[in-house]
């Protein structure tokens, strides 16, 4: 009975997950007010490098993936964000913070970061406007910190 029970739980996370992994993109593209999660996915991609949990790695690239499909943003600078962050601030002495939530926090705020900035660049480079600055994309960044930490 626990077997069957433990069954049914699974299904149904694993259901809640690929719904949100399908629909949440396109949600974002006829709401504008909805957070866009690149720092959750990017938390989750990390963490799925370093815990060689495949799951996370592919449920944050097909997130990434309809994303970009959906909303056009450039799928390269989220993955290069998220490698960038990676390499160059996992291996640091900064990074070995003993406090989970705080690690967790950080990971996702950094990936956010480097993403705006690196699409800032692409945006100037090319002379389009892929995002526009202002108090939405603040909202963004404060409510996908908000979900890293309560996950």
């Amino acid at each position: 009975m626990k077997y069957i029970r433990d069954l049914i739980v699974n299904l149904i996370f694993i259901s809640i997950v690929t719904a949100f992994i399908i629909f949440y993109p396109m949600l974002i593209s006829m709401y504008v007010f909805m957070p866009l999660m690149i720092g959750l996915m990017g938390y989750l991609f990390i963490k799925g490098l370093i815990e060689n949990k495949w799951v996370y790695i592919v449920i944050s690239f097909i997130y990434i993936t309809n994303l970009e499909l959906n909303l056009s943003l450039p799928m390269f600078l989220i993955l290069l964000s998220i490698l960038l962050v990676y390499i160059f601030l996992y291996n640091m002495e900064f990074f070995d913070i003993k406090c989970s939530v705080c690690h967790n926090l950080i990971s996702a705020f950094l990936v956010d970061i480097v993403y705006f900035a690196l699409l800032m660049g692409y945006d100037f480079v090319f002379q389009t406007q892929s995002i526009v600055v202002d108090e939405l994309l603040l909202y963004s960044l404060m409510v996908d910190l908000i979900v890293v930490v309560v996950l």
